[in-house]
């Protein structure tokens, strides 16, 4: 069959529906799906998209069809629908384009918890048995069975924390969930704590009524950061539209970068276990490994991407691994990413510690400067990233993802995006706010060229 092969991403399938992604593609998806990986039983969930039910149905079919079982979770957060993955012991779809606008869907598949299928492993391959449309005949037909396992992944994460050690201080949480898929697990979850939550857009709608699904996007994140301010709260939470990418609002009503929550969580969890290993991504601030080192824990530097990092976890055996970009990955969760389990975490480090956020943040934003993920349009990404490494030929040069160039006060990653015709920059100085802006200009200057 004819299908857009630009809608098999690096890490997961997606388009625009109808147009990219339809009912009759998700149907060959599934029945590839169960080719590939020669699967027996499916787990399948979805987010609250418009287009969700007839793309699951669709899927579920083809797996069937294919032979395989299926295990039906419903309508599930991603975080969730890893959980049924791990409990069963096998392969899953999640019918999701994350935080991608609402015309869009498509497909998080897991090969076997914590392991992905990514486009080196397997995604490629589900594309050319779509186009050949090459799949065996099926001895049998398969079944569809609900499972419910809402009970045991709220025993889960709650077991993480000391939810006793919240009633020493009562927190007031103010919570964005942007009618995507967190809602009803956090409404849940957050029932047996004492802590006092105020909640916005809370029930999933794909007609999305409110604001985007990407709270990375200042415009989508501006009412919780106000909320925040006017309700005089501890914190504000934001989740992503699927629920595996995690945000916050410190109480000044700033918004906090993941770097900065990948110090602070990292530093924390080397408390509860010490001399541990932690992970983190190419583009973040120094105060990551520097915190991390100063605790007595092992940092260790991984290229984006949930794939390449939940795999380095397992092999390491890491506690924890942070991305700038928001998902935060914990060994307790067989190595999986969660939007809700930082949440807990970061109300248990406040009620323990009796301190507000922007005290923690005080320490790192008076030495770690950091630009923030910059994007530039750019023709030839390769000559520019070629360019970057003749000006600084000089400094320390990595090519784990992308180029890192580092002196002893600043330093940078430029990567390109896997999906459009961008370069991104993250910049660090250590020397001074107006040192990171100055070095930043400079490098754009030569992005941009």
């Amino acid at each position: 069959m004819q299908v857009n092969p630009s809608i098999f991403k690096a890490y997961d399938i997606r388009g625009i529906y109808p147009t990219d992604l339809n009912e009759e593609i998700a149907y060959l998806i599934g029945r590839a799906f169960v080719t590939f990986l020669s699967a027996q039983h499916v787990v399948v969930g979805r987010d609250m998209r418009t287009s969700g039910p007839g793309i699951f149905e669709a899927v579920v079919r083809g797996i069937t069809d294919q032979g395989a079982d299926v295990a039906d979770i419903g309508m599930v957060s991603t975080d969730q629908y890893y959980f049924a993955c791990t409990q069963l012991g096998w392969p899953g779809m999640m019918v999701t384009a994350s935080h991608n606008p609402k015309e869009y869907n498509g497909f998080k598949m897991v090969r076997q918890m914590p392991y992905l299928l990514s486009g080196d492993e397997g995604i490629q391959d589900l594309r050319h048995l779509v186009e050949s449309e090459a799949f065996p005949i099926p001895h049998r037909h398969g079944s569809v069975n609900p499972f419910d396992f809402q009970d045991l992944f709220v025993e889960k994460v709650l077991s993480l924390i000391d939810i006793e050690s919240l009633k020493g201080r009562r927190l007031k949480v103010v919570a964005d969930t942007g009618n995507g898929m967190v809602g009803p697990i956090l409404k849940t979850v957050y029932e047996h704590l004492p802590v006092d939550l105020i909640g916005l857009y809370l029930d999933p709608d794909g007609t999305l009524p409110n604001h985007g699904l990407d709270p990375l996007q200042p415009e989508n994140r501006a009412e919780l950061q106000q909320r925040v301010k006017d309700e005089g709260a501890d914190i504000g939470f934001a989740f992503d539209g699927d629920g595996d990418r995690f945000f916050a609002i410190d109480d000044r009503g700033e918004f906090i970068s993941g770097d900065f929550l990948t110090a602070i969580m990292g530093r924390y969890l080397l408390e509860k276990e010490p001399n541990s290993k932690i992970l983190y991504d190419v583009r973040a601030s120094w105060a990551v490994p520097d915190g991390i080192k100063e605790d007595g824990g092992t940092p260790l530097i991984e290229r984006v991407g949930h794939a390449f990092i939940k795999r380095r976890m397992a092999d390491e055996g890491a506690i924890f691994a942070g991305e700038v970009s928001g998902h935060y990955y914990f060994k307790a969760f067989n190595y999986a990413d969660s939007g809700l389990i930082p949440s807990l975490y970061i109300m248990e480090l406040l009620a323990k510690r009796g301190i507000k956020m922007s005290q923690l943040l005080d320490e790192l934003e008076s030495k770690y400067f950091i630009s923030g993920e910059i994007n530039s349009k750019v023709a030839d990404p390769q000559g520019r990233i070629a360019a970057l490494a003749e000006h600084y030929a000089d400094a320390k040069i990595e090519r784990i993802d992308g180029i890192s160039i580092s002196y002893d006060i600043w330093h940078f990653n430029v990567r390109t995006s896997n999906t459009e015709p961008l370069m991104r920059l993250n910049l660090e100085s250590i020397l001074s706010r107006e040192d990171m802006e100055q070095k930043r200009d400079e490098v754009l200057a030569i992005i941009r060229g």
